[in-house]
């Protein structure tokens, strides 16, 4: 039996897509998008990635392995730091129990959450590292020695860096700018996250959190029941269910929001430009950065400071200011403005954070956006990946690589659509149709620009430094405002799926948001960790 039944709304564009009830997972769930063809990788398993470190993930006893999970588990950066200069745990320690935890649920398929692509194979070798050099060091980094997970389209060295996709399972690029500056601070990459193909740009209509390489990244809160988020799954899922210390996403609009609202998890979405874009597969030069994601807020500024930097290889690069940690820490909300959305008032969830800030002394504004269609949103993403993926691939890619346009990719997955596309790759094949002029695309730019702005403004006229977005619902225009966004767990609904928090400023007010967050999250420290 085959029926049409799935649309996407975005910006006024709609997209349908034709399923096969008949061979569905989860046939029945009442989201089509939640109703899967498949589950795993057809061409990847995470427990080869992980035989490397068999021996010492079996040589570490239960007994240790207890201990360490009291040490380890849910704990944030700076106390990690302080458990390794008390000598409680090591850095080889941390980067073992979480290879354990790795492989005791992803290496089981009946607990995988399918949050990973791949396992670095040097990881605990550079723990050991962090270990003899630690004694040496005047000054510690905060990162120094702490295991992070990178989404698979962020460039890594040692590693395949994929999006996802089956074709590019052997492209192998150095590091990015913003891996280079981890690794300046004694960062251990522990592996890459899964994520949507092509951070959820490539298929139309299809499950949040799947790709060929990854199989379909799965919410540890409801499995099989509540969606995952995309295109950051594996990143916010992975930081879930600590598999890391933290992790790296990436967002065009909404793909760290998205993940990190329905993971119980904080996730920034900086201004684009403070973060290097350089190494990271594109889909729009307009829109698109990194961004850190964590269990907290303190761990999230942390890691957003350690990839701050110029990259004169980016051309939107710009120098940021660092958050100051222990401002953050102390900060005052009394007489801050901040402004809620009059729409979410019947939210239970809502209204709740609404009497946290007021009680913390912030001023508390309700506004109406103003509203109005995105028009043009989808061509601005097309027209900006049709040039600029080719570009990444012509400066990245070698000869293991069979292809440099968004053309060759469709061409190469029609070969085996069924494995390599098997929700079909619709919206590559309406880049290839989009006939956006360069013309009309760069008033596109500037006509969105505006519409992102003004769709803020009576928030800013009327004094508000901060808004407060519910979940991502505002992702698309904070996006093409370059407003930076903050997300931060709010609550869990009735039937236990996490509901999130996002604070939204103008360009370049990191700081303030990170202060407001950091007061939300110690007033109101609801995240609780998936079932184990």
């Amino acid at each position: 039996m085959r029926t049409v039944i799935f649309f996407l709304f975005l910006s006024g564009i709609t997209f349908a897509q034709e399923a096969d009830t008949s061979k569905l997972i989860n046939a029945s769930h009442p989201n089509p998008r939640m109703r899967f063809q498949t589950v795993k990788s057809y061409y990847n398993d995470i427990n080869k990635w992980l035989a490397p470190f068999d021996k010492e993930i079996t040589a570490l006893s239960q007994e240790r392995y207890a201990v360490l999970k009291g040490l380890i588990l849910e704990k944030d950066i700076l106390t990690l730091q302080a458990s390794v200069a008390a000598k409680e745990l090591t850095y080889k320690e941390l980067t073992l129990f979480y290879l354990r935890r790795i492989k005791e649920r992803e290496g089981n398929p009946v607990t995988a959450l399918n949050a990973l692509i791949s396992i670095k194979p040097d990881c605990l070798r550079e723990a050991h590292l962090c270990d003899s050099l630690r004694p040496t060091l005047e000054e510690v980094p905060l990162l120094f020695g702490m295991p992070i997970l990178v989404k698979d389209n962020i460039n890594t060295t040692g590693l395949p860096t994929t999006a996802g996709a089956e074709v590019l399972r052997n492209h192998r690029p150095a590091n990015a700018f913003i891996i280079t500056q981890l690794k300046r601070d004694g960062a251990i990459i522990l592996g890459k996250a899964n994520l949507s193909e092509w951070a959820y740009f490539f298929c139309g209509f299809c499950p949040l959190g799947y790709s060929a390489l990854g199989g379909q990244t799965i919410n540890p809160y409801g499995p099989m029941e509540f969606e995952s988020g995309g295109s950051s799954s594996g990143s916010a899922v992975a930081v879930a269910a600590n598999y890391a210390v933290a992790a790296i996403g990436t967002e065009t609009s909404g793909s760290i929001l998205s993940p990190s609202n329905l993971n119980s998890v904080v996730g920034l979405k900086p201004t684009v430009g403070n973060l290097s874009r350089n190494g990271i597969i594109p889909i729009s030069e307009m829109l698109d950065t990194p961004g850190p994601m964590t269990k907290n807020t303190l761990d999230n500024a942390i890691l957003y400071n350690a990839m701050l930097g110029i990259d004169s290889k980016d051309a939107r690069s710009k120098q940021a200011t660092p958050i100051n940690i222990e401002e953050m820490q102390n900060a005052d909300l009394k007489g801050i403005k901040i402004a809620f959305f009059e729409s979410y008032k019947n939210d239970t969830l809502y209204q709740d954070a609404k009497k946290i800030l007021r009680d913390l002394g912030a001023e508390l504004i309700s506004f109406t956006p103003n509203s109005g269609p995105l028009t043009g949103f989808i061509s601005l993403l097309n027209i900006d990946m049709k040039y600029s993926l080719p570009e990444y691939l012509n400066q990245f890619a070698d000869e293991r690589v069979s292809v440099r346009s968004v053309q060759d990719v469709v061409e190469y997955n029609k070969l085996d659509i069924e494995r390599r596309a098997p929700y079909g790759q619709n919206q590559f094949e309406l880049i290839l149709a989009d006939t956006t002029t360069d013309e009309a695309f760069k008033i596109l730019q500037q006509d969105l620009k505006e519409k992102g702005l003004n769709y803020f403004k009576p928030a800013w006229d009327a004094g508000a430094i901060v808004m407060v977005g519910l979940n991502n619902f505002q992702a698309a225009q904070a996006a093409v405002a370059h407003a930076p966004c903050l997300a931060v767990p709010l609550g869990y609904k009735p039937d236990g799926q996490p509901a999130g928090l996002t604070f939204i400023g103008p360009s370049n007010s990191e700081s303030i948001l990170y202060q407001v967050a950091h007061a939300f999250e110690k007033a109101h420290p609801v995240r609780k960790m998936p079932q184990e």
